[in-house]
Parts: C-alpha cells; sequence; structure tokens
C-alpha cells in the first residue's frame, strides 16, 4: 500500500498529460477535418482527390503505425523537431500523429452531416450569388455540426482513449507508461489499473453524456 500511495502522484501527472494531449488534438483535429470536409466536397476534382487520399489512408492504418511514422520517419529520419528537450518533443509528434490521425475521421463524420443538408439549400445558395465557400460556411456547415454533434462526441471519447498508446511516438510521460512501470515496480496491478479506468470514465462519460444531450436540443426536424 505503501508503494502504492508513492506511486500515486507520478499516475495522477500521467493522466494529466493524456487529457492536455486530448485537449491540444482535440482543437486541431476538429479544425483540420472541417479543412479536409471542405476539400471532401469541393468542385475541383483534385481537391477532392487530395482529401479523399488523405482519409482512406489514415483510416485504414492502424494508430499505433502513424504515432512510430511520427517518431522514426519524421522526427529520427527527415529530422522534425519540435524541441531540443525529448519529451517536449515527443509530446509534440503525438499531437502531430493523433490530430492527423483523428482529423480524418472527424472529417466523415461532417461529411455525412452534410448530406443530410438539404440539396435545394445549396442550390438556393447558388441561385442568390453565394460563393462555393460562403455557402458552407453560412449554410451547410452550421447545419452539418448540428446534425453530427453525437459521432462527433464518439470520435472526441476516441481520441481520448488513444492518448493512451502515445508511447508508440517515444512519449514517456502519459498514464500507460507510468502504469506500466508501476505494475514493475510494485507487483501491484489490479488496484491500480482499475483506478486508471475509474480516471478515464470520469472524462468520457461526461463526454458522452454532453454530446447526447446536445445533439438532442440541436436536432433539426426534417
Amino acid at each position: 500500500m505503501d508503494e502504492l500511495i508513492r506511486y500515486a502522484p507520478p499516475l495522477a501527472v500521467g493522466f494529466l498529460k493524456n487529457l492536455q494531449l486530448a485537449v491540444i488534438c482535440a482543437v486541431i483535429s476538429l479544425l483540420a477535418g472541417t479543412l479536409l470536409v471542405i476539400m471532401r466536397v469541393a468542385p475541383t476534382p483534385v481537391l477532392r482527390a487530395i482529401g479523399g487520399v488523405y482519409v482512406n489512408v489514415f483510416r485504414n492504418t492502424p494508430l499505433t503505425l502513424v504515432l512510430a511514422f511520427s517518431a522514426l520517419g519524421l522526427s529520427d529520419t527527415l529530422g522534425l523537431t519540435f524541441s531540443s528537450t525529448p519529451s517536449t518533443n515527443s509530446f509534440w509528434l503525438v499531437v502531430l500523429g493523433l490530430s492527423a490521425y483523428t482529423s480524418a475521421f472527424v472529417c466523415e463524420a461532417l461529411r455525412s452531416g452534410i448530406n443530410t443538408v438539404p440539396m435545394g439549400q445549396a442550390e438556393a445558395a447558388r441561385a442568390i450569388g453565394l460563393t462555393f465557400v460562403q455557402s458552407l460556411r453560412l449554410i451547410i456547415l452550421p447545419q452539418a455540426f448540428r446534425s453530427v454533434v453525437a459521432p462527433l462526441g464518439s470520435v472526441m471519447i476516441a481520441m481520448t482513449k488513444n492518448t493512451t498508446v502515445a508511447i508508440a511516438a517515444g512519449y514517456l510521460a502519459e498514464s500507460s507508461f507510468v502504469m506500466k512501470d508501476t505494475f514493475d515496480t510494485t507487483g501491484v496491478s489490479i488496484p491500480i489499473f482499475l483506478g486508471l479506468v475509474v480516471a478515464f470514465m470520469a472524462v468520457t462519460l461526461p463526454i458522452a453524456f454532453g454530446a447526447g444531450r446536445l445533439a438532442a436540443r440541436f436536432a433539426v426536424a426534417r
């Protein structure tokens, strides 16, 4: 028990690192996913093709491989570095890989929302002289976001849980690595494991509940 108490602060710090990763990646992936969905529905074939290739590649590639490529390919081979401090550099490599991965799922969730907007609204927007970008910004995307609150909530929950594989990019400060190190040192596993399960549920369950409430509130009657 004394060993568990001694390792409680490092576990808490590791969990906070997971939350920090989740918040930063959520913001970046929402912005990048919105840009991707604009490319996916753009009238320019080249943009549609680029968006389609990006989404299909990242949606069908395991996250651990994406993170490993961020560390071994981009950092070690190509020399991409964010900081001279190894832990900080690994943190931002995880942010890059996880955001790139999650943005593909955000894009597809938004594209499903765009498909729910009646075609007549886009045609009416063109009829009154709105450009493609203006019709997306003012008419189509606001409705798409309203209709996919629940799916986006599920994507954010999955991304929060995915922060536990950050070790694939060499980031050793998050909770799963600290948990393994604690297992090896104390020989106690189940109480620590259950503690982290409860900690993650305390974050993901409110997201699910809030997304469900918002989805019901923003539901558009067709």
